[in-house]
């Protein structure tokens, strides 16, 4: 394997994540928002700047995505009690529902429809299974 097939493989198991993880509903939000309510729900109370720094995005993107986020009811804010000129951020109660729905949902029926033989399938389900063990904290 080389590194642009790895960068493709990589690309391919997002795109497969993400049609395990998303609905209909949440189709309307992209790529960076759902990192930035990922990076929330993974650090709650955060700030722009922290997910900023985590993310990598440009701080107008975040915000960006912040603002569409809490429109969308998916993040709350509240001063923070320590600066009062920050703003901290946590997953909605909705969407911290919605998440946990879609994150424990089973992986095989998206792999399925991607690798329509049964077996290979299976097979690419062990695989995934094992390079998770070997290449996940």
């Amino acid at each position: 394997m080389d590194g642009v097939q790895l960068l493709r493989l990589g690309k391919r198991l997002t795109e497969l994540g993400r049609a395990l993880i998303t609905d209909p509903a949440s189709e309307h939000l992209t790529a960076g928002e759902i990192a930035v309510i990922a990076d929330v729900y993974r650090h709650p109370a955060a700030s722009v700047q922290e997910i900023r720094v985590r993310t990598g995005f440009a701080q107008s993107h975040v915000s960006v995505s912040v603002a569409r986020l809490r429109e969308h009811g998916l993040l709350d804010a509240a001063p923070d009690p320590t600066d009062g000129r920050r703003t901290l951020l946590t997953v909605s109660d909705h969407a911290r529902h919605a998440i946990r729905t879609h994150v424990a949902r089973p992986a095989e029926p998206v792999i399925a429809k991607a690798v329509p033989d049964p077996e290979k399938a299976r097979r690419v389900t062990e695989l995934l299974d094992e390079l998770a063990g070997l290449l996940l904290p």
